[in-house]
């Protein structure tokens, strides 16, 4: 990418105060930015690095004012986290690979193509797979047979979707993700041996869902393993058989989830959180990093820490007096001391 700060102003309806003419060539951080980078400053608690940054240019809030020299080129918006989350959409845009399909990628006949579709090297598509307009399908990714994909889907190299899920609208697969591996299911037999029981339902992602890298998503046994619309789940995260993932729910990375579990709408979920299987998780409630969930949760909006996860507060406060056991246990020995 090589751009003018004229022309990034121009697209962010920006101001320049200094050279207009400056090639920007990628984004940065301001206090690691290098020559030719575009970075941004909103927190005035990083303000110090304005004035050493070697980026370019900066974004800045109209109403910034320095308070020593800066060396830098600006550029004042009306409000930096929106200035820059539209330059970054526009700047990835600019990275991904170019549309069209590879002469490399393997495409079952009777697959089904919409418009403007990319589709890269060493990439196996099934039969009856649906694949609507303007998706971008990266190298080395398989989709089984009878997929459906909706618009605007964007699936990163080394994703496998097996057979029959489906993926909705606007939906994003970071790579090495699975969707639709057989869930955990073995029948225990009369020797203590185990026998795998067939997993014959499918995933469901609904509407701008985002999948995170490495993370897996088993099929159901019967019926959908459902991830709903707005949903955003991160790297490294176990999805099991059955669960059901309410709709503009965020979880972290390293979460596991059981089977037949439900989680509810818009819930915050902390990273290498655990939840028991079968279990019900009311809307809006936030479970803090390494909690344990074995039990239903269901008052909306509760807020859990802690393995098993109890009331935030109440943890808070079994906290404070676990950290003084040691002074109490001294306590208790030096009256019992006395007492002799």
């Amino acid at each position: 990418m090589k751009l003018t700060v004229k022309e990034i102003a121009t697209y962010l309806n920006g101001t320049v105060i200094g050279d207009d003419q400056a090639v920007i060539t990628h984004p940065g951080k301001i206090e690691q930015a290098s020559e030719g980078a575009i970075t941004f400053l909103s927190n005035l608690k990083y303000e110090s690095y304005i004035y050493e940054t070697k980026a370019a240019a900066v974004l800045v809030n109209e109403d910034f004012k320095a308070t020593k020299a800066i060396h830098t080129t600006l550029i004042k918006v009306k409000d930096v986290y929106s200035s820059i989350t539209k330059f970054l959409q526009f700047y990835e845009q600019s990275v991904h690979p170019a549309q069209g399909i590879s002469t490399v990628s393997v495409i079952h006949p009777s697959v089904q193509l919409g418009k403007q579709i990319t589709i890269g090297d060493f990439t196996s598509i099934n039969k009856e797979v649906s694949i609507d307009d303007n998706c971008r399908i990266y190298p080395q990714v398989f989709i089984g047979v009878g997929v459906t994909i909706g618009k605007n889907v964007t699936i990163h190299p080394g994703v496998k979707i097996y057979h029959n899920c489906k993926i909705g609208d606007n939906c994003i697969i970071q790579a090495n993700a699975v969707i639709g591996s057989d869930g955990f299911g073995f029948a225990p037999q009369p020797d203590g041996s185990y026998k795998k029981i067939p997993q014959v339902g499918i995933v469901v992602l609904e509407d701008n869902v985002e999948i995170g890298a490495n993370t897996v998503i088993d099929r159901a046994t019967m019926g959908q393993t459902i991830i709903k619309k707005g949903t955003k789940l991160d790297n490294l995260i176990q999805i099991a058989h059955n669960v059901t993932i309410g709709e503009n729910t965020v979880i972290a990375a390293q979460t596991g989830i059981a089977g037949s579990t439900r989680i509810g709408n818009q819930c915050q979920i902390g990273g290498q959180a655990g939840f028991a299987g079968h279990i019900e998780v009311a809307d809006k409630v936030k479970v803090q990093a390494q909690s344990g969930v074995a039990a239903s949760i269901e008052e909306a909006g509760s807020k859990v820490y802690g393995y098993p996860a109890i009331s935030y507060q109440d943890y808070l406060r079994a906290y404070a007096l676990f950290r003084q056991l040691p002074k109490l246990e001294k306590r208790i020995r030096q009256l019992e001391k006395n007492k002799k």
